[in-house]
């Protein structure tokens, strides 16, 4: 069995300085992958990559993008292609996650979530299709959540609207892109241990934790292994798919449905006896 060499790759990721995006780069980098990573704050952005950089031994650039500019994006194709030689793996992970009920919710809300979740996913494709297509070959990942696809959760609509958008649009892609050895496919985080949801406290900590079959959050590395496959060699027939990275939280139907199962439950199960 032979396994994917990084060495000779060139990897974006937005949303790279923190939370799920930095794990997915630093994970790529400790594979020998050229990476730049993205956020908003060009200074913070190129600061992470030097961290990184002398963490994992690896070549990590950063670059301030903001994914409601289309021209912002552009260049940051444009730059992958010019540090790295090209773009085999685009990682569409930056996305926010602004509470909001939906009576307060304002179009602006709206607008401000669906442009960085699902537009500016879109629009990165968009920008690295003509170096991937003229490589013969590309891996899209887009960092997606059960949020939208598969849950939902009061408060975060207009986030789940965004999720459930990406997945949408990864089929179409996925169709498209096929003839030219592109693949496109999402991974579909549960609750991970980030900044950002550790910033929402230890009771909905406790409550999530709680949620999940397996008894613990994710961590970042969890999501960044699985997109690491899904970008590899090894996962070039797999395309349109999404992967479910949740500790089996979307199992059970209800909290009750965590509990052990009753004695006289065991006791209906069991074999009758001679």
């Amino acid at each position: 069995m032979t396994f994917t060499r990084w060495e000779d790759r060139s990897v974006i990721v937005t949303g790279g300085t923190r939370g799920i995006g930095h794990g997915i780069a630093e994970l790529f980098a400790r594979q020998g992958a050229a990476v730049l990573l993205t956020g908003r704050d060009g200074a913070n952005a190129r600061t992470v990559a030097g961290e990184l950089s002398r963490a994992t031994g690896g070549r990590v650039a950063g670059m301030g993008v903001d994914l409601r500019d289309p021209e912002a994006i552009e260049g940051m194709a444009a730059e992958a292609a010019r540090l790295h030689g090209g773009i085999d793996v685009l990682c569409a992970n930056a996305g926010i996650f602004p509470e909001k009920p939906l009576r307060d919710m304002t179009a602006d809300d709206v607008d401000e979530v669906l442009d960085v979740n699902l537009r500016g996913g879109i629009l990165a494709v968009r920008a690295c299709l003509p170096a991937m297509e003229r490589a013969g070959r590309g891996r899209i990942v887009l960092t997606s959540s059960i949020t939208g696809p598969a849950t939902g959760y009061a408060g975060w609509s207009h986030y789940g609207a965004s999720k459930a958008g990406q997945v949408g649009f990864l089929r179409g892609a996925a169709l498209e892109l096929a003839p030219h050895g592109i693949t496109v496919n999402a991974v579909l985080p549960g609750n991970v241990r980030t900044e950002g949801l550790v910033e929402l406290g230890e009771e909905y900590l406790r409550g999530m934790t709680a949620s999940i079959p397996l008894g613990r959050l994710g961590e970042t590395s969890d999501i960044a292994h699985a997109v690491l496959f899904l970008a590899s060699d090894e996962a070039a027939f797999i395309t349109g798919q999404t992967l479910t990275v949740d500790g089996g939280q979307t199992l059970p139907e209800s909290l009750d449905a965590l509990a052990p199962p009753r004695p006289e439950s065991l006791d209906a199960l069991a074999p009758p006896r001679p």
